[in-house]
């Protein structure tokens, strides 16, 4: 049988093909870009939920992309066997639902939606689902939080460290992908919404300040004091959000994750290489 995956080059996407590859599936693959085949992975140009190519029998469907395109394509296609379903949403359907910010709750929202669906599209097919909910995610070079502080820190030789007493727990898109095939073996983990999170857990002003150690250049630390983020979050309105959030905890509860799929991400342990992306 064969496994779609949706959203096969992002982060996670990087860590699960050889690890899909490595059990044996066959796995097709569905980008908006066209990409090059590989031994074991046809790629699909495509996107949800209209411009998807006619798929053969699958076993199981991964997705790592918008929740409630995936319950809108699933609702419209006849899906034969009843492939396993897996797909990421974000804790961000949690930890932005009472921002003050009314774009980021919004965004609560469509993910909280999203997941409602998928549920009522997998029923509909008498598929078995799994949501996974990740923190920040980390370590390939291809996430649009840390690599880009990173990557303009090395550029402009320049560090800003905010002052955060938040805690974080990034987790390493690795072991989102070993919990996407744990969850595909698992019938203990169908009909269940997991928080995943790192393995550490530590202050967002901490995160920043491993970040900048992991660097392969040598950058000029600046602490940013609360005060001049305070001031921040008046005069610059689009990182109100993101600014008003460093005091905050943005973390989740790995119970379910470990007495479930039994895994247990790691710490927050960064190299140089996690901020280039590699094929």
């Amino acid at each position: 049988m064969t496994v779609l995956v949706v959203g096969g080059s992002c982060q996670v996407g990087h860590f699960l093909l050889p690890r899909l590859l490595a059990s044996g599936e066959s796995v097709l693959a569905l980008s908006r870009q066209a990409r090059p085949d590989r031994p074991g992975v046809e790629w699909l140009r495509g996107a949800l939920p209209d411009e998807v190519p006619v798929l053969p029998p699958l076993s199981a469907i991964i997705s790592f992309g918008p929740l409630q395109a995936l319950a809108d394509w699933m609702a419209q296609v006849r899906l034969a066997g009843a492939p396993r379903v897996v797909a990421t949403s974000s804790m961000s359907a949690e930890t932005k639902q009472d921002s003050a910010v009314p774009a980021e709750r919004e965004v609560a929202r469509q993910l909280r939606d999203g997941e409602v669906a998928l549920a009522a599209a997998c029923a509909l097919h008498g598929c078995a689902w799994t949501v996974l909910r990740p923190t920040l995610v980390y370590g390939a070079g291809l996430d649009k939080s840390l690599t880009p502080i990173a990557r303009r820190a090395m550029r402009l030789r320049l560090f800003p460290l905010p002052s955060g007493r938040g805690l974080r727990q990034p987790v390493h898109a690795d072991d989102i992908a070993q919990a996407v095939m744990a969850a595909l073996e698992n019938p203990a983990a169908a009909g269940r919404i997991l928080p995943i999170g790192g393995g550490e857990r530590l202050s967002s002003g901490e995160m920043f300040v491993r970040v900048r150690r992991s660097l392969s250049s040598s950058t000029l630390p600046l602490p940013i004091p609360a005060w001049l983020l305070r001031m921040g979050q008046r005069a610059l309105p689009p990182l109100r959000g993101p600014l008003s959030r460093l005091d905050s905890d943005l973390i989740a509860d790995n119970g379910e994750l470990q007495q479930l799929l039994g895994i247990r991400p790691r710490p927050f342990h960064l190299d140089a290489s996690m901020w280039f992306a590699s094929d």
